[in-house]
């Protein structure tokens, strides 16, 4: 039985958390859809240490004394290429996630106006950043 080289063990940890990011993301991407805020909170507090654990292993990774001499060995060039791959996957969903959060920030600005409208054009104003709004002055008021 052989144990693998430090920074052999530095990737397949690498690798475990990038595999548990793509995970919470794809959980995330089900938070937004179903619009549960607590699921969110939780799954980016958990995203957040992966990411922080990601990062110092990113680190280890770089500043490893045995790393110039393993550049050019099968097995860490194999470890590597699959890391890119997970992490690659892990930018698609990210990206998506995205997409659908803005999505979803449209659809309810969409709503949010549409109420607006239907409680009346007399109030109805806009904001200095251009969003539509309700005029809150009321008419009984003088000054």
């Amino acid at each position: 039985m052989t144990s693998q080289p430090p920074v052999l063990s530095l990737l397949t940890q690498q690798q475990e958390h990038l595999d548990v990011l793509l995970l919470l993301l794809k959980q995330e991407l089900s938070a937004i859809s179903n619009r549960d805020i607590a699921a969110l909170e939780e799954n980016s507090t958990v995203k957040l240490r992966q990411l922080e654990q990601i990062q110092l292993l990113d680190q280890q990774i770089a500043s490893h004394p045995d790393l110039p001499q393993l550049k050019t060995a099968l097995p860490l060039i194999s470890q590597v290429r699959s890391i890119d791959s997970v992490l690659l996957l892990c930018k698609e969903q990210n990206e998506i996630n995205r997409l659908t959060l803005e999505q979803s920030q449209l659809k309810i600005e969409r709503f949010k106006h549409e109420l607006l409208q239907q409680r009346g054009k007399s109030g109805l104003t806009y904001n200095a950043k251009g969003k539509p709004s309700l005029d809150s002055v009321g008419k009984g008021i003088k000054a």
